[in-house]
């Protein structure tokens, strides 16, 4: 707040030396042409702009600079540039608030590792209940398949309907061999984020306990 005030207070006292030198009629312009060379005088040439100038005082101090206009391309970059920092800005605060959560829900290593057990072992009792759903499933193909047998070493017809429930049962056991691999990779990333999670818990108390 102090140095937003210091900030305030010298661009009001810069902004009054310039009104205070028009006023007084002292005001006088530095600038350079398009070859370099330095110039002074009481009036501005049209393409000043371009090039930027410095309004000086009778006493040859500078009062106030003005830059040179930007170029397309510098506007363009200038824009892409105010966003990666608005961008920077907005994930460190993002990251801060998560650091302040996650010290907060867990007020030592202990809670933090009970937490992160509790949630793997929800996973894998997801994956357990996938499993015995595909023991199951393994069990009901292997009769219809031993039906559909028994019948053609018997020289009867498989049933269209026998042939569809076991077209079915395949389907719905590929859909669940999918649905484990993914929640097993669900559970490998998980793992590997509450490491990473844990590295970030500790480094974040060492970072408080030592201030």
């Amino acid at each position: 707040m102090r140095k937003t005030s210091l900030r305030l207070s010298l661009i009001l006292l810069a902004s009054s030396v310039v009104i205070s030198a028009f006023a007084a009629g002292n005001v006088r312009y530095k600038w350079r042409d398009a070859d370099g060379n330095l110039h002074y005088s009481d009036s501005l040439p049209a393409d000043a702009n371009v090039y930027g100038y410095d309004i000086v005082s009778a006493q040859g101090i500078v009062v106030k600079h003005v830059p040179a206009a930007m170029t397309p391309d510098q506007r363009a970059a200038a824009r892409i540039e105010a966003a990666e920092v608005r961008s920077a800005k907005d994930e460190a605060e993002r990251q801060n608030r998560e650091d302040q959560q996650l010290l907060a829900a867990n007020p030592t290593e202990a809670d933090l590792l009970n937490s992160q057990k509790q949630q793997i072992e929800m996973i894998d009792l997801s994956i357990k209940s996938l499993d015995t759903g595909l023991q199951s499933l393994d069990r009901n193909l292997t009769d219809l398949l031993g039906r559909a047998a028994d019948l053609e070493r018997d020289n009867m017809a498989v049933p269209a309907r026998l042939t569809a429930q076991i077209a079915d049962v395949r389907s719905k056991i590929n859909a669940q061999h999918t649905q484990m691999e993914r929640r097993q990779a669900e559970r490998e990333k998980t793992a590997q984020g509450f490491a990473e999670e844990l590295d970030r818990y500790r480094a974040l108390r060492d970072k408080y306990k030592n201030r």
